[in-house]
């Protein structure tokens, strides 16, 4: 499966397109990662923690995409785009969602 951010895959000709296709992921911050993320805060530096739960949710709502759109019979996404929100009351969720168009290319 091909994912693209740009509206074509170069030396492909789009045949089909199949529609617009979504992979959302929402995961949950830790006690220790907020922890961790706290001293970092203080100290200085990057929070490899939340890094780490940030490169997860996103291939995982890449992953996700892919296969909604193999589902319906596309060998690539176009026009990939990668949104994040901090959802819940304590700002605790993070939503990562990726979308694209499913197309058929040859």
């Amino acid at each position: 499966m091909v994912s693209t951010t740009t509206p074509t895959v170069e030396g492909k000709t789009i045949k089909q397109y199949k529609g617009i296709v979504f992979g959302e992921v929402i995961s949950g911050v830790d006690f220790i990662r907020d922890f961790k993320a706290g001293l970092t805060n203080i100290f200085g530096g990057r929070s490899k923690s939340y890094e780490e739960e940030l490169i997860e949710a996103r291939q995982s709502a890449i992953r996700e995409m892919e296969q909604r759109a193999s589902s319906m019979g596309a060998n690539a996404v176009v026009g990939v785009d990668i949104d994040y929100e901090v959802l819940g009351q304590g700002g605790n969720m993070l939503m990562v969602t990726a979308s694209g168009t499913a197309v058929v290319v040859e």
